[in-house]
């Protein structure tokens, strides 16, 4: 899987061709799907996107990307017919790596769709240059390639809907929904003192793990996680002084350790509000766009967990069986594992920084 995974990576132009050559070859079972009310879950890392992905792609209409599906993700139906003829073994549920509670097997649904972007917009994680993408933004190749990728995967899962998680997707809304003018947006949004403090957890354990296995860092970047680790990228909507602060405050210099831990609390305030104030500022633009999102607040979720999914189901158009919707409700609540441990300084800061673009969330 490294190997492979290394080769697309390097290669993404090969791919895109066999890409392009399996869908010729497959065009009679996918000529009738196409790509009807797509369903996009973002967020910034750690808001509770993953949990409502496993929720969204539970439906029996759905389909959506497996951990199986890397590394050879730009040739879905090939990869997954291939798969149907290697024997299965009973797969034992493990932790995922972010050390959440959240249990995972080769069959539980992953962020993947961020591969085909990379393949199309090389530097679309490069901090120098605007990852914005709005309605004006052009790349008929990618979007049909894109579209031509998910009927293929609607078809080889026989399924109906597509959902994907991609947090990345937070700044690409514009263009999503000039394709797809039917999507449907589930926004996903946290308290900034508790989101800073499961983000800065996050970022211990994925440079502890990539320091120790330098293989994880590798494959990070070839699925295009930039969220956490030694290699962690800020995401530029459209401000090149913010992200290169931002970038400054993660970085640090390593001579003092009190002012370095204080740093990292300010960068990641300074991303939170940026990526959020970015998010409420497209909305507001664009009252199409607007009607599509629907933005969930983390805490809400947890606290009024059956009425929370039942709103997401009905806004992406889903129906769900109460008994299932129970079910589901039943195993979301805060989490126990941990508390922010920031102090008085370190909470007025956020405060001060998150606090214009937390209320306009109602915060």
């Amino acid at each position: 899987m490294h190997w492979l995974g290394g080769w697309i990576h390097r290669k993404p132009r090969t791919w895109i061709k066999l890409g392009n050559l399996e869908t010729r070859a497959v065009r009679d079972a996918i000529a009738g799907k196409r790509v009807d009310r797509p369903v996009y879950v973002a967020g910034l890392a750690r808001s509770g996107t993953t949990i409502l992905l496993e929720h969204l792609a539970a439906h029996p209409k759905v389909a959506s990307h497996r951990y199986v599906d890397f590394p050879p993700l730009l040739t879905p139906y090939w990869w997954n017919r291939w798969l149907e003829k290697v024997p299965n073994s009973k797969e034992q549920a493990q932790e995922r790596a972010h050390k959440d509670g959240i249990e995972v097997t080769s069959q539980s649904p992953e962020a993947f769709e961020e591969m085909l972007w990379m393949a199309f917009f090389p530097d679309i994680h490069d901090p120098a240059h605007s990852s914005v993408l709005g309605r004006e933004a052009e790349n008929p190749e990618f979007a049909r390639f894109y579209d031509e990728h998910v009927r293929k995967l609607l078809a080889v899962r026989e399924r109906e809907r597509y959902v994907a998680k991609g947090n990345y997707n937070l700044v690409r809304l514009g263009y999503l929904h000039k394709l797809y003018p039917q999507a449907k947006f589930i926004l996903v949004i946290r308290d900034p003192v508790w989101h800073i403090a499961s983000l800065m957890k996050q970022q211990k354990l994925f440079v502890a793990g990539e320091t120790s296995e330098p293989r994880a860092l590798e494959h990070m970047r070839r699925v295009g996680h930039y969220e956490f680790g030694l290699d962690r990228r800020a995401i530029n909507v459209g401000d090149d002084e913010q992200t290169r602060r931002i970038t400054e405050l993660w970085e640090g210099d390593g001579r003092d350790s009190a002012a370095e831990a204080s740093n990292e609390v300010e960068g990641w305030a300074r991303y939170w509000a940026a990526i959020y104030a970015h998010v409420a500022d497209t909305l507001d633009a664009d009252p199409e766009l607007k009607a599509a999102c629907l933005v969930v607040r983390y805490e809400d979720l947890c606290s009024q967990p059956h009425d929370k999914l039942q709103a997401v189901f009905d806004h992406a158009e889903l129906e769900l069986d109460p008994h299932v919707l129970n079910e589901a409700a039943g195993g979301l609540h805060a989490p126990t594992y941990y508390q922010p441990r920031f102090s008085e300084a370190e909470l007025a800061m956020i405060a001060e920084i998150t606090g214009p673009v937390a209320a306009r969330f109602g915060y």
